[in-house]
């Protein structure tokens, strides 16, 4: 049965974030609220929980994970960003974007687009969600919280419980947006919207 976490939206508990990250640590999978909409989220190194978010949303290879990333500083490990595409990047983050960028050799390869060599990564403009990258110190391994046969992502903590209580670890209850991220594939250094979400488009289109 997956654990219920109900965090305070705007100060987050430290004792109930420490407990869902030493789940993560302990190769545990979440579902998470963020500023677009619920996400399911594992450690970089869970090639279990990677097999299980495929399995939930019934992925093929060609699907981009997304890392959720604390800042900048962490963001520029695992993606290579010229300074053109960093300035972009800059003025649109924290918020609901997802960015596709050529990966470094710090992402395993089983999260890669297999033709591309890339993967999404997001600055979110969330409480809660940062405090949990922040205690984990590193990103999240994550994907839209989106069923199949669901026209739209699942957006009430005990709904996703009562879905998917043998399939994950912990849900955490939270302030959670209702749209998944704008996606826009920078992979040849010039934007390309992908996927419009709550995230404005204009600036990349």
């Amino acid at each position: 049965m997956a654990r219920y976490f109900d965090i305070h939206p705007e100060n987050p508990q430290r004792r109930s974030i420490g407990q869902v990250v030493e789940l993560l640590r302990a190769d545990g999978l979440i579902a998470y609220p963020t500023d677009s909409c619920y996400a399911l989220g594992c450690q970089l190194g869970n090639r279990d929980g990677i097999d299980r978010i495929r399995t939930i949303r019934q992925l093929d290879d060609r699907h981009h994970f997304t890392l959720v990333c604390e800042n900048f500083a962490q963001l520029g490990q695992f993606v290579h960003i010229s300074n053109a595409v960093f300035r972009s990047i800059k003025a649109a983050t924290p918020g609901s974007y997802t960015f596709i960028l050529p990966a470094t050799k710090e992402v395993p390869r089983r999260l890669l687009h297999p033709k591309k060599k890339t993967v999404g990564v997001r600055i979110p403009d969330h409480v809660v969600t940062q405090a949990l990258v922040a205690e984990l110190g590193e990103p999240l391994v994550s994907s839209t919280l989106l069923l199949p046969g669901h026209e739209e992502p699942m957006t009430q903590g005990w709904e996703i419980k009562e879905e998917l209580d043998n399939q994950i670890d912990a849900v955490i209850e939270g302030d959670v947006g209702i749209e998944p991220t704008t996606v826009i594939d920078f992979s040849d250094d010039a934007p390309e919207v992908v996927r419009v979400g709550a995230g404005d488009p204009a600036p990349f289109e």
